[in-house]
């Protein structure tokens, strides 16, 4: 402008449109002398003429100073300024705020003063902090009555933005369908119903309306593992909103290759090795109390490299290797007795195999014996005490990871041949049964080829966390999304792990969820959030 051939640049004066003359003069000042003073009221200017001169120092530390003020009655406008000023990063810390803070976001005026399309872009996000959808749906309502008369015909276009198939059929009986004059809106409750009327098909009807809010899935445990070193005896929670692991607890300790399962708020660790010996311990984590204890005894045979699974009330406990030979035996806890006992056995002895419950069945996927790696698949009906065959897998697979999402089952890794043997070789490749036709078909792969993978599902996302690639022990993790058929990568674990247990466990009994603090609303908090979603007028500076 000055030093171009611009008319500016032949002017003795020129005029700056829309730049407050104070705010100018302290960012002159910081020029010359390197430091600026930040006040609650000044700040807004001040950062409005940082950005217009992209003094990109001083817009991070306005940033930061507003970003200190953010409450839960003000955040929207913050949002609403730096989205104006272009200021990104403020806007992402304010839009973060906002989805954390939602429950107490809705309930202040801000809220209600948003236009339609404001609202709908929040709505849309996965990333809301609530503890259910019913929870969306009461905000809807809340600002459509604030006007009524004039948000009315916003009705259809946002109702569409509530995960009506994760409401209770009572709640949409009670309180949706009376909203449903419009053709659009009774094709929603519609999709509802049959969500739920209909599981089976649940993979075909599968939309954005269909996929839970990340707060609403609950969190995963990674337990222990091999580390390269001794084995971890870490446990590791993660936070899907965040998509953050932090530590949760040490195991009291060191165990490998054993088998983890959830029973109502309980951890229950089944067998494994020491590094000494092969066990037949059971230990047990409460995460309500953050603590140890031993209330399932011991199984008949050591086992690591088992798989466990609960099925139908009973805990089974399925082949693995004693320290001597590898186990075709199946061992299942009466949590009512008591006591284990032995059911029928498997057609053929398996170690480090997938096991997961499918349709009321024990499902045993792939694993190694001492000569071999299977690609063989075995169905268990505790009805009949019976094992049948089903179709084998595409690939050998010992070390392998298994999960259950929307009917079907999933194989993912593994090796196709006793890890002795030099000529291994770890797959990246994945599979997927379906149980209705018995087969297996070849899926979008892996980043890298692993095995001992653990694997558990979150929401509508099949996890696979850490692994052995041949070379490293991984902190890798990757999620699937069903309808993209793509992998994606996620926060990696803090700690390297192969052969990790991996389970889901609910939010209400989730230690690692702690609480957010809201800060109370003072006078500085007040003019601030008055500041922002007041229109001011703009002063022109002659410099």
């Amino acid at each position: 402008m000055f030093t171009g051939h611009l008319r500016e640049s032949q002017q003795e004066e020129i005029t700056l449109q829309e730049v407050s003359g104070e705010a100018l003069q302290l960012l002159i000042q910081y020029c010359y002398t390197g430091t600026i003073e930040l006040r609650e009221d000044t700040v807004e200017t001040l950062l409005a003429t940082a950005c217009l001169l992209q003094l990109s120092t001083i817009v991070n530390a306005c940033c930061t100073f507003l970003a200190r003020q953010l409450h839960p009655s003000n955040c929207l406008g913050f949002s609403l300024f730096a989205e104006q000023q272009g200021c990104t990063a403020l806007l992402k810390i304010a839009s973060a705020y906002t989805c954390q803070h939602f429950m107490q976001v809705w309930k202040n005026q801000e809220f209600f003063q948003l236009d339609s399309m404001q609202l709908s872009t929040l709505l849309k996000s996965d990333d809301l902090n609530v503890p259910n959808e019913q929870e969306v749906f009461h905000a809807l309502m809340a600002w459509i009555q604030f006007e009524p008369e004039t948000r009315k015909q916003y009705i259809p276009e946002l109702l569409a933005l509530i995960r009506l198939p994760l409401l209770q059929p009572s709640f949409i009986v009670d309180h949706v369908e009376a909203l449903c004059g419009a053709n659009e809106c009774q094709q929603l409750v519609m999709e509802a119903f049959k969500w739920h009327l209909i599981p089976g098909r649940r993979s075909q009807i599968s939309t954005q309306r269909t996929r839970p809010r990340k707060s609403t899935i609950g969190k995963l445990l990674a337990v222990g593992g091999m580390d390269g070193h001794k084995g971890a005896i870490s446990i590791e929670s993660y936070e899907p909103r965040l998509d953050k692991w932090t530590l949760l607890k040490n195991m009291p300790a060191r165990r490998l290759q054993f088998g983890v399962a959830v029973m109502d708020d309980k951890l229950i660790i089944v067998g494994g090795r020491d590094g000494l010996k092969t066990l037949n311990t059971v230990e047990c984590f409460d995460l309500t109390t953050m603590t140890w204890g031993s209330i399932v005894p011991p199984m008949g045979t050591p086992r690591h490299g088992l798989g466990v699974a609960f099925l139908e009330g009973p805990l089974y406990a399925v082949g693995g290797h004693d320290g001597w030979s590898y186990l075709a035996t199946v061992e299942r806890w009466d949590p009512a007795a008591r006591t284990w006992s032995y059911v029928a056995p498997m057609s053929s002895m398996r170690s480090t195999a997938g096991v997961a419950v499918l349709n009321s069945r024990l499902f045993v996927i792939g694993g190694r014996d001492g000569s071999v790696c299977h690609r063989t698949v075995e169905c268990y009906d505790p009805h009949t005490n019976k094992w049948t065959l089903r179709a084998p897998m595409n690939k050998r697979r010992g070390g392998v990871g298994v999960g259950v999402l929307n009917g079907y089952l999933y194989a993912l890794g593994g090796h196709d041949c006793p890890a002795s043997n030099p000529a291994v070789c770890r797959t990246e490749t994945v599979e997927r049964y379906d149980p209705t036709t018995d087969t297996w078909t070849l899926i979008a792969s892996l980043s890298v080829g692993r095995d001992a993978i653990g694997v558990s599902v979150l929401g509508d996302w099949l996890i696979a966390v850490g692994g052995y690639d041949g070379n490293q022990y991984l902190k890798t993790v990757e999620q699937y999304d069903t309808e993209s058929n793509e992998w994606q990568q996620i926060a990696p674990v803090n700690y390297s792990r192969a052969g990790a247990c991996v389970v889901a466990i609910p939010n209400n009994f989730s230690p690692a969820s702690g609480t957010s603090a809201v800060a109370t609303s003072g006078p500085s908090v007040a003019s601030i959030a008055g500041a922002l979603v007041s229109s001011s007028s703009s002063t022109n500076t002659t410099v």
